[in-house]
């Protein structure tokens, strides 16, 4: 039986760089940093808080097939390639302090029906939501 999510793959340009980004300014906690050969490096970190679920650092290349690879480096270049949720208690001031450590934000903080929404990206183009939710019966969205 399958009982969580256990990790995911976040595609980036350069793994030391990403795991800085992600250790040292978002608060993230390293899990894994294992050279297997092949210049295949495989590197995770977790949040503290919920440390189940491990975020692959992973640079396009093998296993992928060299178009894939390209494929998404040129989309990590462009800043289209989507990443993954963050949950807040206060999107205003996480917004406030990540601001002030340089994180690069392309929508500032919005409402929503859901909650209040932010929308950064992280040093290798992927986009990250941040998000401080609130309960709401999903009557406010059009079908």
């Amino acid at each position: 039986m399958i009982t969580n999510v256990s990790l995911v793959t976040l595609w980036v340009t350069d793994q030391d760089e990403a795991k800085k980004f992600y250790t040292d300014v978002l608060g993230f906690e390293e899990t894994t940093d294992v050279s297997m050969g092949d210049g295949f490096r495989w590197v995770t970190v977790s949040h503290p808080a919920h440390r189940e679920l491990q975020v692959t650092l992973m640079v396009p290349g093998p296993p992928l097939d060299e178009d894939m690879a390209a494929a998404i480096r040129r989309s990590l270049a462009a800043g289209t390639m989507g990443g993954f949720g963050l949950s807040t208690t206060d999107c205003r001031k996480t917004y406030e302090e990540l601001s002030a450590r340089g994180v690069e934000f392309t929508q500032p903080p919005s409402e929503r029906p859901y909650g209040i929404e932010a929308v950064m990206r992280d040093n290798s183009g992927n986009w990250l939501v941040l998000v401080e939710e609130r309960e709401f019966e999903g009557g406010e969205f059009p079908h």
